[in-house]
C-alpha cells in the first residue's frame, strides 16, 4: 500500500518561504514520478509542479513558476517542494502525490497515491 506524508506546512507571512517535504514508503520510490497539487477552500484542485524518478524532467505550473523548486532525494524516499515569495493567494492545503510511471508530463495521470496534506497559510 501507498503511503504518502507530508509535512513543513504552516503560517507564514507574505514574502516569506516554506519548504514541503513529502516522505513515501509502499513504493518503489526510485522508479517513480512524484507530484505536488493544492486545493484551496472553494476553489478545484491545481497541480504545480512534477519530477521524474531520476529528477531530469521537471515541470511548474504558471501559477508557482519561479517562485517554486519541486526535488526529491531518493535515497530518503523523499519529495520537497519550496516556495518563495509566498502570496495571500497560496493560500491552501498541499498534496503530494505518487504515480504509477518512471516519467509524467503533465495533465499528470496516473495517480497511484495521495497524501493527507499539509496546510500552507499565508497572512498579509
Amino acid at each position: 500500500e501507498v503511503r504518502l506524508v507530508e509535512s513543513g506546512g504552516g503560517l507564514v507571512q507574505t514574502g516569506g518561504s516554506l519548504r514541503l517535504a513529502c516522505t513515501a514508503s509502499g513504493l518503489r520510490f526510485s522508479t517513480t514520478a512524484m507530484s505536488w497539487v493544492r486545493q484551496a477552500p472553494g476553489k478545484e484542485e491545481e497541480w504545480l509542479a512534477t519530477i521524474d524518478a531520476g529528477s531530469r524532467h521537471i515541470y511548474y505550473a504558471d501559477s508557482v513558476k519561479g517562485r517554486a523548486t519541486i526535488f526529491r532525494v531518493n535515497a530518503n524516499n523523499s519529495v520537497y517542494l519550496q516556495l518563495n515569495s509566498l502570496e495571500t493567494e497560496d493560500t491552501a492545503m498541499y498534496y503530494c502525490l505518487s504515480h504509477a510511471a518512471y516519467w509524467i508530463s503533465p495533465p499528470i495521470s496516473k495517480i497511484n497515491g495521495r497524501g493527507q496534506g499539509t496546510q500552507v497559510t499565508v497572512s498579509p
